[in-house]
């Protein structure tokens, strides 16, 4: 690497799970949000904190931290006072009998197989043999009368050895006793391993608070229940990117600009409650930006946000460079728009998108060093410009259980290598800017977002835009009960929240048949109980169509889907 200025790089990991809490039971139907807190959460802040130069910034979604917080009571409160767990496979873990009827069975058993087959099952013999007889199982559902408890009992904790993080593997010898014993696990054994998974979720924010205030994390927000805003502004911001995109049957999302004001302002506040501090920076819910998302976020006062290459390429058109000559149509600096003063960073697809999805099947070592080599090139084209800055933002859970032992390996190297580079910088976003890395201007913004840089992952397609169709009712209706006065104080806040919840990404982003069925199916019946729940405290009777599934998937995308790569393919 030439020249004494070292390359600025930023990594940016984005820690984000919707709501998975059934209205309608009050029980939590999908186990994400705490299986990534003990697996994925924990080893980041760990890795953060095994090397103490090492920089980068964390974003949380407000829901994300409000139901760790939920999990945490839960499990103190159960194992205190004997109060109920509201999660079935928590709730199974920890109790001395497991259900006796075969279809509830065999719905606790191939729970109990939701895992990555190479990473997190066949890596433990003992996990794998059980795996294997839950397997035959399904295919032969009458052999249930000659499964005992035990078999029960041991399947429910090596799924969640399995899933536990790789450091609190190496470093817990709770844990690793555990995984010695290998069978035969008591309800001591089990409730044990209950009150492990609380300490690590309770401990996710208490961790990053302190990497925080270590100077270590950059911690920024996403609005509250992670919408994409532009959408909520306006459907038409979709054909800026793509100008034929099919669009809802309606004009568009009635009071969008003030329920995307809503989500930012409630956003702030929860991640304030949770951390002690106001949040400098935004990553907009899936990086999705428009003119008047950036304006909405300089008037609420965040320094900066981040969003896809994709965005940036299309808004320079042919004079966007990537890293060529002429630094005001780089990529390695971030851009503002007029009437903000929010400095909008653009990612690093390739990079980001070797993280996510080519480096788990390299060595570890491997990968680390192309990365480096990556970035030094990045350095020697980018030697005359001032101050350059290379965003890597990608989700920071999803992608390890694709790479051995968690990415551990890769993980460890690649801070230790970044952070005593001589020719790399390992900093955060908030602190380039202080530190006088400068915005060019951008005269027009493409409307988009990290996924191909445009918003085609939530609009579009025929039942994406049928979900939207369908939340534009529930929002009229919402709308009628307040401006007749049908609710107020608790009743309206909570139907506030609950029209929020609707408004959420993920609903959209599973929806479409390239999708894998089973999890099209959860989330699809999840969004219909949403909208129905919010009818209810409206005071109001559902649709009929709400009693109707309206999407099914049948694709099979790389990853199972929950992550996608930052540019199409070609």
């Amino acid at each position: 690497m030439s020249g004494e200025r070292p390359l600025k790089v930023v990594l940016c990991w984005h820690m984000h799970q919707p709501q998975y809490l059934d209205p309608e039971s009050g029980s939590y139907q999908l186990p994400w949000t705490y299986l990534h807190a003990i697996k994925d959460y924990v080893d980041m802040a760990a890795h953060l904190e095994a090397v103490p130069r090492a920089r980068a910034v964390v974003n949380f979604a407000p829901v994300l931290l409000e139901q760790l917080a939920d999990y945490a009571g839960q499990i103190e409160a159960h194992l205190r006072q004997g109060a109920p767990i509201h999660d079935p496979l928590l709730a199974a873990l920890d109790s001395p009998v497991p259900p006796a009827g075969s279809e509830e069975r065999l719905a606790l058993i191939r729970d109990c197989t939701r895992a990555n087959r190479e990473n997190l099952v066949e890596r433990f013999p003992a996990f794998r043999r059980l795996v294997d007889m839950a397997e035959w199982l399904e295919e032969d559902p009458e052999a249930l009368l000659y499964i005992d408890d035990q078999f029960v009992a041991d399947l429910l904790t090596w799924y969640h050895l399995a899933w536990m993080g790789e450091t609190v593997r190496r470093e817990d010898p709770r844990i690793r006793g555990l995984q010695e014993k290998a069978a035969g696990f008591t309800v001591e054994d089990r409730r044990h391993l209950l009150s492990i998974i609380g300490e690590l979720i309770e401990s996710v924010p208490e961790r990053y608070g302190r990497l925080a205030k270590k100077g270590q994390v950059e911690l920024s927000v996403t609005p509250y229940a992670h919408p994409i805003v532009p959408l909520l502004l306006d459907f038409q911001s979709a054909r800026e990117a793509l100008p034929d995109s099919p669009l809802p049957a309606k004009d568009g999302y009635p009071g969008g600009t003030e329920r995307a004001r809503w989500h930012l302002r409630e956003g702030i506040e929860t991640f304030r409650r949770h951390f002690g501090l106001a949040p400098e920076g935004c990553w907009p819910s899936e990086g999705a930006v428009c003119t008047g998302t950036l304006r909405l976020l300089g008037e609420l006062g965040f320094a900066w946000a981040a969003t896809g290459e994709g965005v940036l390429g299309h808004s320079l058109g042919e004079d966007y460079g990537k890293y060529g000559a002429d630094p005001s149509n780089n990529l390695c600096y971030p851009y503002r728009i007029q009437q903000s003063q929010t400095a909008c960073f653009f990612r690093d697809d390739e990079l980001s998108d070797l993280i996510g999805f080519q480096y788990s099947d390299w060595h570890a070592d491997d990968a680390v060093e192309d990365l480096i080599g990556r970035l030094e090139r990045i350095a020697e084209a980018t030697a005359d410009h001032p101050e350059p800055l290379v965003p890597i933002i990608l989700d920071g859970e999803n992608a390890w259980e694709h790479y051995p032992e968690n990415g551990y390996y890769f993980l460890s190297g690649l801070y230790n290598r970044l952070a005593e580079h001589p020719g790399i910088d390992l900093t955060t976003f908030g602190e380039a800017l202080a530190q006088g890395v400068a915005a060019n201007r951008l005269d027009r913004l493409v409307a988009g977002s990290w996924v191909y840089g445009t918003l085609s992952t939530w609009i579009g397609d025929k039942d994406k835009n049928r979900g939207w169709e369908m939340l534009v009712e529930a929002k009229e209706a919402y709308d009628r009960c307040v401006r007749e006065g049908r609710l107020e104080g608790e009743a309206l806040r909570e139907a506030t929240h609950q029209l929020a919840t609707c408004e959420g990404s993920d609903w959209f982003w599973w929806f479409g048949d390239y999708n894998p069925e089973e999890v099209v199916r959860d989330f699809e019946r999840l969004f219909r109980l949403h909208l129905s729940r919010l009818y209810r405290r409206l005071g109001e009777t559902p649709p009929e169509y709400l009693a109707h599934a309206f999407a099914h998937g049948s694709g099979t995308p790389a990853h199972g889907g929950v992550m996608r790569p930052g540019r199409a393919a070609d």
